[in-house]
């Protein structure tokens, strides 16, 4: 049998990602897989790529975020991101160069087990996503082209394991940035052998104060405007909430870029589901 530790969306937060590779080692698992967004959003993505150096890892969205900014690559409406100015300029060339080398999918051939495929949003694109709703006619064109029955993917902050036609998808859920009202970071063993996989999903509890302390040591907010302000408040609540104000900005304001004081005014809204995608609206009593 072959035992895997399946990750994601560590989002540059160390202290979960130190947390969840803490409890992995009580297990025998001979490998651990990365599904992208290694980087980015929390303050740590340079030590969370030293930490995960020699692991099998893939990029994700927020990897092509560092790489293709500012460069005939990136699309039009990045031009308004403020985030992707403040991760170049934390990212030195030597982890860029990494990263620039990475694969965006991975096949997983192991001798006794069905190979898998890895991707972080579908296997079409990184920004794509399945979701527990989605419907099958919308997912299987996204699978169509894969030879593998089964294939794990990301991206969605949410974990899932659904059938779709004759394969079925695994969302190991995140680790660095849940949006379930839930602090507590996701992660996946996967057990292999000639029948197939079995998925057993894991939830680990870590201490944020040192992830807000360092936020707050390094000026994110003020680096990164209202977009900085948001992510700290993910982060701090678990909870969807750079999504949210955008939605309620383009309602309140739909001309205007988003300022800190939106973001005061966005967080004194009492009720916030409203402008909440539905999949995130979940342990809503917390």
């Amino acid at each position: 049998m072959t035992r895997l530790a399946i990750l994601a969306d560590i989002n540059g937060n160390l202290p979960a990602l130190n947390a969840v590779l803490a409890d992995i080692e009580k297990d025998n698992v001979d490998h651990i897989v990365i599904a992208g967004d290694n980087i980015n959003m929390g303050p740590f993505s340079v030590q969370v790529m030293e930490r995960i150096a020699g692991f099998a890892v893939i990029r994700g969205n927020h990897e092509l975020y560092l790489l293709d900014y500012n460069t005939p690559r990136a699309p039009a409406h990045w031009h308004d991101f403020t985030q992707p100015p403040w991760l170049n300029a934390v990212i030195p060339t030597y982890w860029r160069n990494v990263i620039a080398t990475m694969p965006d999918t991975l096949q997983l051939r192991f001798s006794d087990a069905p190979p898998v495929r890895v991707v972080h949003g579908s296997p079409r694109s990184h920004w794509e996503s399945i979701w527990a709703h989605t419907p099958d006619d919308e997912v299987l064109p996204m699978l169509q082209n894969v030879e593998e029955s089964l294939v794990i993917a990301a991206h969605t902050h949410i974990a899932m394991d659904r059938q779709i036609g004759r394969w079925r998808v695994l969302n190991p859920g995140p680790l660095g940035m849940p949006l379930d009202g839930n602090h507590a970071s996701h992660y996946m063993l996967l057990d292999g052998n000639a029948d197939g996989w079995t998925p057993t999903f894991r939830r680990v509890n870590y201490d944020l104060t040192p992830l807000l302390a360092e936020f707050e040591r390094i000026g994110f907010v003020d680096a990164c405007g209202a977009t900085g302000r948001m992510i700290v408040e993910e982060f701090r609540t678990a909870r969807s909430y750079i999504d949210s104000f955008n939605r309620w900005r383009r309602e309140a304001y739909p001309d205007l870029s988003g300022t800190l004081a939106m973001t005061d005014e966005f967080m004194a809204i009492e009720d916030k589901w409203q402008y909440t995608l539905e999949p995130f609206r979940v342990n809503m009593d917390l």
